[in-house]
């Protein structure tokens, strides 16, 4: 082996990114959701982040001449059911995809144990799309929302907590064996919990407590779930009222801003971005 060849395995390789589909979010994720890697959007409801993963499995449709994947998405949820009809309102901003429906599987999961289930048996649908020559391989899965699927699932006792803590790290580790094993990028939406008072507030990542619509938060799962990601970005919101004059008198009206923040990364600083949603897209604002 010569000395070039060595230097050059222990160089970082390219990470593939996926698009968010705007380019001042982009610039503001280093380039995108990165591959390889477990992605966390955390957030109350209402923030955007189901907006965003929708914007996701049409950007992992593009070309990657244009930031894409070239690929298909699966989507696996827990909650509500896909929202096609909101899908159809975003895919209005990717003119060049035709019938971005079929590029895109979901699946309902009922239980965590389920979605370990459902994860196992990937493996061989993942295999036969990467190398099947008239479908586009699968690159990019979401799963909304991992905490909806704990919630009513264990008890608040030592027993039932070792119990989950030991699934956080099953499912995690097929996902980030996937991630490596297929290049995927892999989305996982979660929820937050209010903190109650200053000892609630653990440090993960860049903050000790995150802040959303005037209260105190942190992801919910707690720090044995925090350590099973790779990224965590933390959607946010806060209402402002703005001034007007109507006919001479004095009106209010609210006004909803969003942020989005890195709270934790290893490829990226402590930075936010505002964003706004619109009927057709979602894109950051310029600072």
């Amino acid at each position: 082996m010569k000395p070039e060849d060595l230097l050059q395995r222990l160089s970082p390789t390219h990470t593939q990114k996926c698009t968010a589909g705007c380019p001042v979010l982009d610039r503001f994720l280093g380039g995108g959701i990165p591959c390889n890697s477990i992605t966390e959007l955390v957030a109350e409801s209402g923030c955007g982040k189901t907006q965003i993963s929708l914007q996701l499995l049409l950007s992992a449709q593009l070309p990657t001449s244009l930031g894409g994947l070239s690929s298909s998405s699966m989507y696996l949820y827990s909650e509500s059911p896909f929202p096609v009809r909101r899908l159809h309102q975003l895919s209005s901003s990717f003119p060049t995809l035709h019938n971005p429906l079929d590029k895109i599987l979901t699946h309902p999961l009922h239980s965590a144990h389920h979605l370990f289930d459902v994860l196992s048996q990937l493996d061989s649908l993942l295999s036969s799309r990467r190398d099947s020559p008239s479908s586009p391989p699968i690159k990019l899965i979401v799963i909304d929302s991992i905490a909806a699927l704990f919630r009513f699932e264990f008890e608040n006792n030592p027993r039932d907590l070792k119990q989950r803590s030991g699934l956080f790290f099953r499912i995690s580790s097929k996902l980030k064996e996937q991630a490596r094993r297929f290049g995927l990028a892999v989305v996982v939406i979660n929820q937050v919990v209010d903190v109650m008072n200053d000892s609630d507030g653990l440090r993960i990542g860049n903050s000790t407590c995150l802040y959303t619509s005037e209260r105190k938060v942190c992801a919910a799962l707690g720090l044995s779930w925090a350590n099973c990601v790779n990224t965590r970005l933390f959607l946010s919101r806060q209402e402002e009222r703005i001034a007007q004059v109507v006919n001479g008198d004095d009106c209010f009206s609210t006004q909803t801003r969003r942020f989005i923040r890195v709270a934790f990364a290893p490829h990226l600083p402590d930075s936010y971005c505002e964003f706004v949603i619109t009927g057709e897209k979602i894109f950051g604002l310029e600072r």
